[in-house]
Protein backbone atom coordinates (compact mmCIF):
# COMPACT_ATOMS: atom_id res chain seq x y z
CA UNK A 1 0.00 0.00 0.00
CA UNK A 2 1.23 3.39 -0.62
CA UNK A 3 2.10 6.06 1.66
CA UNK A 4 -0.03 9.59 1.03
CA UNK A 5 3.48 11.07 1.05
CA UNK A 6 4.87 9.38 -2.05
CA UNK A 7 1.83 10.97 -4.14
CA UNK A 8 3.82 14.08 -3.15
CA UNK A 9 6.89 15.63 -5.74
CA UNK A 10 7.92 17.56 -2.74
CA UNK A 11 10.46 16.14 -0.34
CA UNK A 12 8.96 15.90 3.51
CA UNK A 13 10.67 14.39 5.77
CA UNK A 14 14.42 15.66 7.64
CA UNK A 15 15.52 14.51 10.34
CA UNK A 16 17.08 17.60 12.16
CA UNK A 17 20.60 17.69 14.21
CA UNK A 18 22.43 19.73 16.83
CA UNK A 19 21.85 23.79 16.83
CA UNK A 20 19.50 23.08 13.81
CA UNK A 21 17.52 20.44 15.89
CA UNK A 22 17.61 23.16 19.08
CA UNK A 23 16.04 26.27 17.28
CA UNK A 24 13.30 24.30 15.39
CA UNK A 25 11.93 22.96 19.28
CA UNK A 26 12.56 26.53 20.65
CA UNK A 27 10.32 28.30 17.34
CA UNK A 28 7.82 25.39 17.72
CA UNK A 29 7.35 26.31 21.62
CA UNK A 30 7.12 29.65 21.03
CA UNK A 31 3.98 29.30 18.89
CA UNK A 32 2.85 26.84 20.76
CA UNK A 33 3.66 28.62 24.48
CA UNK A 34 1.80 25.77 26.48
CA UNK A 35 2.16 21.92 26.10
CA UNK A 36 0.33 19.31 27.33
CA UNK A 37 3.06 17.61 30.17
CA UNK A 38 2.95 14.04 30.17
CA UNK A 39 3.40 12.02 33.48
CA UNK A 40 3.00 8.42 35.04
CA UNK A 41 3.61 7.15 31.83
CA UNK A 42 6.02 4.43 32.70
CA UNK A 43 3.94 2.98 35.77
CA UNK A 44 1.82 0.56 33.99
CA UNK A 45 -1.68 3.31 35.23
CA UNK A 46 -3.10 5.50 32.99
CA UNK A 47 -0.85 8.48 32.39
CA UNK A 48 -1.77 11.61 33.71
CA UNK A 49 -1.74 14.46 31.51
CA UNK A 50 -2.10 18.69 32.19
CA UNK A 51 -1.52 22.08 30.14
CA UNK A 52 1.88 23.74 32.03
CA UNK A 53 3.68 26.54 30.46
CA UNK A 54 6.82 26.15 29.52
CA UNK A 55 9.01 28.97 31.12
CA UNK A 56 12.18 28.27 29.08
CA UNK A 57 14.28 26.37 26.56
CA UNK A 58 17.63 26.46 27.32
CA UNK A 59 20.54 26.57 25.15
CA UNK A 60 21.14 22.99 25.72
CA UNK A 61 18.11 21.90 24.74
CA UNK A 62 15.95 21.68 27.96
CA UNK A 63 12.78 22.38 29.15
CA UNK A 64 11.81 24.57 32.25
CA UNK A 65 8.58 24.40 34.37
CA UNK A 66 7.52 26.18 37.48
CA UNK A 67 5.54 23.47 39.82
CA UNK A 68 3.98 23.60 42.98
CA UNK A 69 5.85 20.79 45.48
CA UNK A 70 2.63 19.46 46.57
CA UNK A 71 1.12 18.91 43.07
CA UNK A 72 0.45 15.39 41.77
CA UNK A 73 2.31 15.91 39.08
CA UNK A 74 5.05 16.08 41.64
CA UNK A 75 4.75 13.19 43.60
CA UNK A 76 4.52 11.17 40.22
CA UNK A 77 7.66 12.54 39.09
CA UNK A 78 9.33 11.38 42.14
CA UNK A 79 8.20 7.72 41.10
CA UNK A 80 8.54 7.97 37.18
CA UNK A 81 10.45 10.68 36.15
CA UNK A 82 9.85 10.01 32.58
CA UNK A 83 7.51 12.29 31.21
CA UNK A 84 6.01 13.11 27.32
CA UNK A 85 5.12 16.81 26.07
CA UNK A 86 3.10 17.69 23.53
CA UNK A 87 2.67 20.61 21.65
CA UNK A 88 0.46 22.37 19.08
CA UNK A 89 1.36 25.59 17.78
CA UNK A 90 -1.24 26.63 15.14
CA UNK A 91 -4.44 24.15 13.87
CA UNK A 92 -2.74 22.65 11.27
CA UNK A 93 1.43 22.71 11.96
CA UNK A 94 4.22 23.35 14.59
CA UNK A 95 3.63 20.24 16.22
CA UNK A 96 6.11 18.84 18.68
CA UNK A 97 6.00 15.75 20.63
CA UNK A 98 9.01 14.79 23.51
CA UNK A 99 9.79 12.30 25.42
CA UNK A 100 12.43 12.96 28.06
CA UNK A 101 13.28 12.71 32.25
CA UNK A 102 12.34 14.80 34.73
CA UNK A 103 13.95 15.96 37.75
CA UNK A 104 12.42 18.50 40.41
CA UNK A 105 14.78 21.23 42.31
CA UNK A 106 13.82 24.03 44.54
CA UNK A 107 16.93 26.03 42.97
CA UNK A 108 16.51 29.65 43.99
CA UNK A 109 18.25 31.11 41.38
CA UNK A 110 16.21 29.37 38.40
CA UNK A 111 13.15 30.37 40.05
CA UNK A 112 13.98 34.10 40.02
CA UNK A 113 15.75 33.78 36.69
CA UNK A 114 11.72 31.75 35.36
CA UNK A 115 9.59 33.89 37.28
CA UNK A 116 7.44 36.34 35.55
CA UNK A 117 4.08 38.09 37.89
CA UNK A 118 1.82 36.25 35.79
CA UNK A 119 2.49 32.91 38.35
CA UNK A 120 1.46 34.57 41.34
CA UNK A 121 -1.98 33.39 40.46
CA UNK A 122 -0.20 30.10 41.81
CA UNK A 123 2.27 31.48 43.64
CA UNK A 124 0.79 33.74 46.30
CA UNK A 125 3.66 34.36 48.41
CA UNK A 126 5.64 35.65 44.14
CA UNK A 127 9.17 33.87 43.69
CA UNK A 128 9.72 33.40 47.53
CA UNK A 129 6.53 30.82 47.69
CA UNK A 130 7.99 27.69 49.44
CA UNK A 131 6.19 25.36 47.61
CA UNK A 132 7.43 26.32 44.15
CA UNK A 133 9.57 23.83 42.69
CA UNK A 134 11.67 23.99 39.08
CA UNK A 135 10.96 21.14 37.11
CA UNK A 136 13.42 20.61 34.00
CA UNK A 137 12.97 17.60 31.65
CA UNK A 138 16.04 16.51 29.42
CA UNK A 139 14.48 15.50 26.55
CA UNK A 140 15.53 11.99 25.15
CA UNK A 141 13.47 11.76 21.80
CA UNK A 142 11.74 14.33 19.87
CA UNK A 143 9.48 14.52 16.63
CA UNK A 144 8.58 17.69 14.97
CA UNK A 145 5.25 18.53 12.40
CA UNK A 146 5.64 21.38 10.41
CA UNK A 147 5.22 23.49 6.90
CA UNK A 148 8.15 24.47 4.98
CA UNK A 149 6.68 28.02 4.26
CA UNK A 150 4.13 28.90 6.92
CA UNK A 151 0.43 28.20 7.26
CA UNK A 152 -0.86 30.22 4.15
CA UNK A 153 1.46 28.71 1.82
CA UNK A 154 0.37 25.39 2.76
CA UNK A 155 -3.11 26.40 2.30
CA UNK A 156 -2.50 27.61 -1.05
CA UNK A 157 -0.57 24.54 -1.72
CA UNK A 158 -3.42 22.10 -0.39
CA UNK A 159 -6.71 24.00 -2.83
CA UNK A 160 -4.84 24.03 -5.54
CA UNK A 161 -3.53 20.15 -4.83
CA UNK A 162 -7.18 19.81 -4.52
CA UNK A 163 -8.37 21.11 -7.49
CA UNK A 164 -5.62 19.56 -9.67
CA UNK A 165 -5.96 16.32 -8.00
CA UNK A 166 -2.91 16.34 -7.18
CA UNK A 167 -0.90 16.21 -3.42
CA UNK A 168 0.60 19.37 -2.76
CA UNK A 169 1.42 19.29 0.51
CA UNK A 170 3.80 21.76 2.34
CA UNK A 171 4.36 19.62 5.50
CA UNK A 172 7.65 18.64 6.77
CA UNK A 173 8.05 16.29 9.72
CA UNK A 174 11.35 14.41 11.50
CA UNK A 175 13.44 13.06 13.90
CA UNK A 176 14.93 15.90 16.60
CA UNK A 177 18.59 15.16 18.17
CA UNK A 178 19.28 17.46 20.57
CA UNK A 179 23.31 16.97 20.90
CA UNK A 180 24.22 17.87 24.45
CA UNK A 181 27.17 20.03 24.81
CA UNK A 182 29.21 17.63 27.25
CA UNK A 183 32.10 20.37 27.94
CA UNK A 184 29.41 22.60 29.28
CA UNK A 185 27.01 20.10 31.53
CA UNK A 186 24.23 21.86 33.74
Amino acid sequence: MDSINQQQPEENYKDLGGAEALEKVKELVKKAETCFFCSNIKTGVPFSTRPMSVQKVDDEGNFWFLSADDSHKNDELSHDPFVHLLFQGSPHSDFLNIYGIASVSKDKEKIKELWEPILKTWFTEGEDDPRITVIKVEPTEGYYWDTKHGNAVAFVKQAVGAVVGKTLDDSIEGKLDIEKDESNPL
